[in-house]
């Protein structure tokens, strides 16, 4: 009987119920939370109910020396967990952004590339404030890039800069960027009056497939020359495109941007998610975290929407620039950019910016990657 007894207390040692905290319960139901966002408002959910199930699964509570935990060397998540801690994924993902972009808006109006240069500026903004709250030069720079509003850059950052506080930095990263609607357009309405919502600009040109083919080329060598520390990124994204570009390499390109992101996608949230673990996420520094990813996307949005009302100034009637495309200058693509065509149609339902607004935010995507690259050449 008493050997029974002994089996059974050790049984229950091994049980999850002998390790909870209520911290595992509360990351638990944050998991789920991000689940029900995903799957009732539709918020990304191919970001947030992978992060949320990765959520659940990395705070069920183990007992030591099972070779489980993402954080035990050799076992399955900590394999799975190593493209995003060494940067695998990221690139990987840009290759397929690459492959599904379509840079003609950017091409036919390169002067809104200006707009998303503007709005690279939350993320020194928030570099600076963390700075100011107490982090070190390195956190501060990882932290920052949740400004761009750019999952994987923010990853391939962190790994680089920060790698202890990644689990943070990406679930904000990509929190905001679920949440692009909710966040901008309060901003742009209370940054705009009726008559720049109106405004209404001339249809972009028509882009031929020599410049389209040209465009990779030339955008690669000229990026990478001034930040060679965001080639990873930049290298992939521009290839992508060269493959759906050329014309000639569709097999290619059609996977890059169908099998390989998908897959690679799925892999980045579910073990993001599962680094979660109650011990390591919920800490002081991740509240800041959330608090200056936050500042850092406000900063963003109203940089670009700032920067074209200013810029219009100094532009003729015919020329001048709906402000509300400012918002997209952050590289949520493409959900920034509906951001701006849905509020332009709330003013105006025959104005349609959308074919603008992508201009500025495929030039955040470049530009979130260039300002992580000049980030990492300093701090890295």
């Amino acid at each position: 009987m008493e050997v029974i007894i002994d089996s059974l207390e050790q049984f229950w040692l091994y049980t999850g119920f002998a390790s909870a905290t209520w911290q595992h319960l509360v990351m638990i139901l944050l998991g789920i939370t991000f689940i029900i966002l995903g799957i009732v408002k539709e918020w990304e959910p191919l970001l947030l109910i992978p992060i949320g199930f990765g959520m659940i699964i990395g705070n069920i509570p183990l007992f030591p020396g099972l070779q489980v935990s993402i954080y035990e060397e050799g076992s399955v998540f900590n394999i799975l967990y190593h493209g995003v801690r060494y940067g695998w994924y990221p690139p990987l993902i840009f290759l397929g952004i690459g492959a599904m972009t379509d840079f003609s808006a950017l091409i036919s109006q390169p002067r809104l590339m200006l707009i998303g240069a503007a709005a690279q500026i939350g993320i020194f903004g928030a570099y600076i404030l963390a700075l100011h709250m107490g982090f070190m030069p390195n956190e501060a720079g990882a932290i920052g890039i949740i400004g761009g509003a750019d999952g994987p850059t923010a990853i391939f950052l962190s790994s680089r800069l920060a790698p202890e506080l990644m689990g943070a930095i990406a679930v904000s990263a990509y929190s905001y960027m679920a949440l692009v609607p909710v966040i901008q357009k309060p901003i742009m309405l209370l940054m705009t009056n009726k008559k720049e919502r109106l405004i209404r600009m001339a249809t972009p040109r028509t882009v031929n497939q020599k410049e389209k083919i040209i465009f990779p080329i030339v955008g690669l060598m000229i990026t990478t020359f001034v930040v060679p520390s965001a080639l990873p990124l930049l290298g992939m994204l521009f290839f992508g495109n060269l493959l759906k570009e050329s014309g000639v390499t569709r097999r290619l390109a059609e996977t890059a941007r169908g099998p390989l992101i998908d897959v690679v996608t799925t892999l980045i949230g579910l073990t993001v998610g599962i680094s979660t673990q109650a011990n390591v996420f919920l800490s002081e520094k991740s509240v800041k975290i959330f608090a200056l990813g936050l500042i850092s996307f406000i900063i963003a949005t109203i940089c670009g929407v700032g920067f074209v009302k200013i810029w219009n100034l100094f532009l003729p009637e015919h020329r001048k620039i709906n402000p509300l495309i400012g918002n997209a200058g952050v590289s949520a693509v493409p959900d920034s950019a509906r951001v701006s065509e849905v509020v332009g149609r709330e003013a105006d339902p025959k104005n349609h910016l959308l074919m603008h607004a992508m201009a500025p935010n495929v030039a955040g995507v470049i530009g979130s990657a260039v300002a992580a690259g000049i980030l990492l050449s300093f701090l890295g």
